[in-house]
């Protein structure tokens, strides 16, 4: 392999593919090498729409079929954006070619076939990483050291989260997400990955007590051998008397909010997933909010005291050079041509996965609690 550049094979013509074209482009430390589909004719015009809009010095190679590209020696690393039904055959058939894996997200249909992938990346020796951008955000780094402030949000208390959007009519009749046989986990799989993994994030991924989970609103189109769900809610119960809830659905219009309460105020950030769009500018700022409150009552007078304040950090200086997509392609470069494997990304993405099962085995049972 190159030892200074991250030769990357995307695997799919997925849509989500072209901005992360732009990503590995702009990282410094990796270039596209390959686009694979199950049609070279596919692959070719992605190649041509991609390499005419943000253009390699050499224009990637297209391939007919995930096989070729997979066993390509001129490939060290494979972006996995395949729907979650076929990823795990993917994955795995990628590392014992010895390549390494960035899988999207969900990155499985349940923790059993995740776990075989992990294995899998770890016995070739090659890092497994989820596409979770804005776990390499330094909004997070800013957001860790408010929460470890004492005077800032104190003990943490209540965690929740919202992750939704307002599907059109023909992604309910059409889209691989209302396909069981695709996608069998509906919204709580393509949104509720990240209200998930953000609560485990506040805890420093440690993993709740017990969970439950409620399908508030399913579909059963056609085609789709199984119902998805379109509306979900879950709660985690942690150790200390810390809760989680999120609301993941497919129906409400778009809203990316977390929100951390504590003994001493609270942390707001309105847009965890995706940061708001203001890259036009010089500079992109990206904030949350900490918010302390007191009640103050003198005599007949009752009040409420508020000091909020923003606090931004900067993610950009110009373009999207350091936007959190493309740190998360540089960082995955970084591990690969230091060949310095990082175990925290599989182990995340692992007990992310657990908790969503395990969430969905709640709602499927009666919303009973499920222990983990």
């Amino acid at each position: 392999m190159n030892d200074s550049v991250c030769r990357w094979g995307i695997l799919s013509t997925a849509s989500i593919g072209h901005k992360n074209w732009q990503a590995i482009r702009l990282s410094g430390n990796g270039v596209v090498a390959a686009v694979a589909s199950r049609n070279l004719k596919s692959s070719q015009a992605f190649v041509d729409l991609c390499q005419n809009n943000v253009p390699f010095d050499e224009a990637p190679r297209a391939f007919g079929s995930y096989e070729a590209l997979v066993n390509d020696d001129q490939i060290d690393a494979v972006y996995i954006p395949l729907p979650t039904g076929m990823r795990k055959e993917w994955v795995v058939r990628a590392a014992e070619a010895g390549k390494h894996v960035l899988c999207e997200k969900p990155c499985a249909v349940n923790a059993s076939d995740l776990r075989e992938m992990t294995e899998a990346c770890a016995a070739n020796r090659v890092q497994f990483m989820d596409g979770v951008m804005y776990m390499h955000s330094s909004r997070l780094d800013a957001m860790r050291d408010a929460l470890n402030d004492p005077n800032a949000v104190g003990k943490i208390k209540r965690i929740t989260s919202q992750f939704s959007f307002n599907a059109p009519e023909e992604f309910k009749t059409g889209n691989i997400r209302t396909d069981s046989r695709m996608e069998p986990q509906g919204c709580l799989g393509d949104l509720g990955w990240y209200t998930i993994r953000f609560a485990l994030w506040v805890m420093n991924f440690e993993m709740p007590k017990r969970v439950s989970g409620r399908i508030l609103t399913e579909l059963h189109r056609d085609n789709s051998p199984e119902p998805v769900p379109m509306e979900f809610s879950g709660e985690m119960l942690f150790d200390e008397g810390v809760s989680a809830s999120f609301y993941n659905s497919f129906l409400t219009q778009h809203q990316q909010w977390a929100n951390v309460s504590g003994t001493e105020g609270l942390l707001h950030v309105f847009d965890f997933v995706l940061p708001y769009d203001n890259f036009n500018q010089s500079a992109a700022e990206l904030d949350f909010l900490i918010s302390n409150s007191e009640f103050l009552m003198e005599g007949c007078d009752f009040s409420m005291k508020n000091t909020t304040r923003s606090v931004a950090t900067v993610e950009s200086s110009h373009s999207r050079v350091d936007s959190q997509e493309t740190k998360l392609f540089r960082k995955f470069a970084e591990i690969v041509n230091h060949n310095s494997l990082d175990s925290f990304w599989p182990d995340a993405s692992l007990k992310t996965q657990t908790v969503l099962d395990a969430c969905l085995s709640s709602a499927r049972n009666g919303c009973q609690l499920v222990t983990i």
